[in-house]
């Protein structure tokens, strides 16, 4: 996604870009025309008119199968942005651990004791590694204490254990040692020693074990004497993650039951950065931490990429997700790569299908093994780029596409459809739209995809979500930091929309996925889940989203609306579950008031009685869920035992309903 709103474009049924938002009928309008002749004057009160909608039928022609549903229709995306990785996923509680993030070091404070007059600033004489050229030194004169409240706080929770690991050395005399404290103001919560220091750089580790809980916690590194310190890749973990592999549980776990088919990553403009030396490069990714070379990111933030691209294929396999790699095809946002050296990109981009896929006797393979996973990953689906186009896109993708395909046949590459529409030298087998717009546009664009030319490339929705506005930014903007139930409504149409089209959809996601609730913590709004360093909660859009993937199908039926009121469309999808012999109706009623809905399965279709409903609604549209209210919309079930071939359900206003039917 692009880093300002007057970048942002919305692609239209045509495929060409367009910067016009439309204008949609607001949705509490009432359909007052549907009101049936049959009301006797004397029953015609306003409280009447408020309740009534339009009437609709569904008409579903279950004796005639249609496509299949793509198995990998529903996806998620993670880009590192509102610091999603680092004070996210990637569970490190200390900020700027290398001191890489500036000449100062930043996050870090330095106080003092009585008489103590210590100084501290970063060094580059003498680093810990080639890669890693900055440490912090510490003119030692006296008691002295290093803080670091790492992200907004750390929490510490009594009764677990945190990893400390840190490189230290010593010159000028000092001899002491490292007295280290997690502490809330005066609560001590963990304690311990580090001593053994000399002259050369060598790693300490403390196994910390929490005595009480604090959510706005620090670490301090206590220091007496004279002489000097220097100190680098202080870095605090908690032993307790997702799988044991390293990441945070809570939002790893909202993760995993979206089901997802795939995990798209690591962008998103995190791809390409805004200049070339700013790209993602994920060669720098992997191997120990303290070799991974920090960088400032798009977003304005440090990413000490902790969670890099192995950690990426890690959690796709954890997740039962086949990942999707989008690499950089040698093009930022303001600057290009010579095509002169092209072949470093291109030669990148083989060499991460090595890393992933190769025997561990390749080059890349056996670094693979190194790193803990002998076994491959399977990758099969490559992005060349992330919303690149023009001449310049179109010139790099045959390059991309001639030297995979000839060594990996069986890759699905992925080319962009952006400003100029996609490449068609050689043409793509898949290529990926993006989409932010109003809950209305989504609403009224039901059909977008029905007429689509069936004989060009699969499309993958690769970045999508609905906005109040067409964008939202953090500054200045007083809007929650996820979507609204009126935005989960836009959502849930748009996905009848993809998956009413699935024989030419195979994949979509929804961008952002995380966003980091503190203050300065969020770059983009909406997005689909929030948290603190404490708590996390899913939005409307994630509740929509699940409903989506819970009730897939595996192929599409062939279904019609008819209805009284077109100002207030009925976006709607049905799928069925030929294994289990389940049938899904999803409706989405925009409107603020009930819709009476007939659902018309035909008069040889067998269906028992009884159905289950999955409803997503509230009774304020613009009802969010947040970290004091996690619930406030949430899906409720019921059942019913009137369902037939023919039958009546009535949507409540502003919702998504999902209609599971049994077939006899």
């Amino acid at each position: 996604m692009r880093g300002s709103i007057f970048r942002r474009i919305t692609l239209m049924s045509d495929g060409q870009a367009d910067r016009r938002w439309l204008k949609c009928p607001p949705i509490r309008r009432i359909a007052l025309h549907t009101m049936k002749k049959s009301l006797t004057a004397g029953l015609f009160a306003l409280s009447t008119l408020s309740l009534v909608a339009a009437t609709a039928k569904i008409s579903v022609a279950v004796d005639q199968p249609g496509h299949p549903v793509s198995p990998t229709l529903w996806g998620i995306f993670f880009e590192d942005i509102n610091l999603s990785a680092d004070g996210g996923i990637y569970p490190e509680l200390v900020r700027n651990r290398s001191f890489e993030d500036s000449e100062q070091p930043e996050s870090w404070k330095l106080t003092h004791g009585p008489g103590a007059k210590s100084e501290a600033a970063t060094d580059t004489s003498h680093p810990l590694n080639p890669l890693n050229r900055r440490s912090l030194r510490i003119n030692l004169n006296g008691n002295t204490s290093l803080n670091n409240e790492g992200y907004w706080g750390m929490n510490i929770v009594k009764g677990q254990s945190y990893k400390l690991k840190l490189a230290a050395r010593a010159t000028d005399g000092f001899s002491g040692s490292i007295a280290v404290k997690l502490h809330a103001a005066d609560q001590a919560l963990a304690n311990g020693q580090i001593t053994g220091i000399t002259g050369e750089w060598q790693y300490f580790t403390l196994d910390l074990a929490a005595t009480g809980s604090a959510t706005k916690a620090a670490l301090q590194l206590n220091f007496a004497g004279k002489g000097t310190l220097f100190l680098d890749m202080v870095s605090l973990l908690p032993q307790k993650t997702w799988k044991d592999h390293g990441l945070r549980p809570d939002l790893l776990e909202s993760m995993q039951a979206l089901h997802p088919s795939f995990l798209r990553f690591p962008g998103g403009c995190w791809v390409e950065g805004e200049t070339m030396d700013k790209m993602y490069d994920w060669k720098k990714t992997i191997g120990n931490i303290d070799v991974r070379s920090p960088l400032y990111n798009i977003w304005q933030y440090y990413a000490t990429h902790g969670l890099g691209y192995h950690e990426y294929l890690v959690m796709c396999e954890d997740l039962g997700a086949e990942p999707l790699f989008d690499i950089n095809c040698g093009m930022s946002h303001k600057e290009n790569a010579s095509l002169d050296i092209i072949g470093k990109w291109v030669q990148d981009a083989l060499d991460a299908i090595e890393y992933a896929n190769g025997p561990t006797d390749s080059t890349w393979g056996a670094l693979r093994a190194k790193n803990g996973h002998p076994a491959p990953f399977h990758l099969k689906f490559m992005e060349i780029g992330n919303e690149n186009g023009g001449t310049a896109y179109r010139e790099r993708w045959p390059l991309f596409v001639k030297a995979i395909l000839a060594k990996y046949p069986d890759m699905h590459l992925i080319a962009n459809h952006w400003q100029g529409g996609y490449p068609k030298e050689p043409t793509p087998d898949i290529v990926d739209e993006h989409y932010y717009n109003t809950p209305e546009f989504f609403m009224q664009q039901a059909g977008h995809y029905d007429n689509y030319d069936r004989n060009g490339p699969k499309i993958f929705v690769g970045e999508w979500a609905t906005m109040e506005k067409p964008a939202w930014r953090a500054v200045g903007e007083k809007r929650p930091n996820t979507p609204t139930l009126h935005e989960a409504l836009g959502d849930a149409a748009w996905m009848c929309a993809m998956e009413r089209n699935a024989d030419l959809i195979v994949m979509q996601c929804y961008a952002p996925l995380l966003s980091n609730e503190n203050p300065g913590g969020t770059q983009w709004k909406p997005n689909l889940i929030g948290y603190d360093a404490i708590n996390s909660y899913v939005s409307p859009s994630w509740h929509a989203q699940e409903i989506f993937n819970i009730h897939r199908g595996d192929e599409v039926l062939s279904a019609s609306v008819e209805q009284e009121d077109s100002a207030n469309p009925l976006p709607y999808s049905v799928t069925r579950d030929k294994a289990k012999g389940l049938i899904y109706v999803k409706l989405v009623n925009v409107s603020a008031s009930p819709r009476e809905v007939m659902i018309d399965l035909g008069k040889k279709t067998k269906v028992e009685p009884k159905a289950d409903l999955i409803t997503l609604t509230s009774k304020d549209p613009l009802t969010v869920n947040s970290l004091k209210n996690p619930e406030a919309v949430k899906p409720a079930a019921k059942t019913i035992d009137t369902a037939s071939p023919v039958f009546n359900v009535t949507l409540p206003p502003s919702s998504l309903t999902v209609i599971t039917l049994r077939a006899k």
